[in-house]
């Protein structure tokens, strides 16, 4: 009777289409390559980052001159880490919208083209029969 119980197989339940859909909707989506790639290059910028933002105190004499020059300095000048913040708001385009826009400017460009060679033609026949 032991060897029965252990010979019994185990029917497993099919998963449908359906259910396989539902399941791959509501689990949590796998980051892309790139951006694992991304953020591991992106380490040791941080801590570059943490570096650049520290501020530091110069030793100065405590005469005129130097009271005037102590003052608090970064190693990465106030331009560039307000630029960083700036491009840190950026929200890029996905794959699907990049393609969008880039062929809408291949058609605007071909449209532009087409016009500006039809005007240079039309003017090109309009000034050689004045001219000659």
């Amino acid at each position: 009777m032991a060897e029965e119980t252990s010979k019994k197989r185990r029917i497993r339940k099919v998963e449908t289409v359906r259910s396989r859909t539902e399941k791959a909707a509501t689990s949590p989506k796998k980051p892309r390559r790139l951006r694992r790639t991304v953020s591991s290059a992106a380490r040791p910028l941080r801590a570059v980052s943490r570096v650049g933002k520290r501020e530091y105190y110069l030793p100065m004499p405590d005469n005129r001159p130097g009271r005037f020059l102590n003052k608090r300095r970064s190693i990465i000048p106030r331009y560039f880490r307000e630029a960083w913040v700036e491009l840190r708001q950026v929200i890029w385009p996905s794959r699907r919208e990049t393609w969008k826009l880039t062929l809408a400017v291949f058609i605007f460009a071909i449209i532009f083209s087409v016009l500006i060679a039809i005007t240079d033609y039309g003017l090109d026949k309009i000034f050689r029969k004045v001219l000659t």
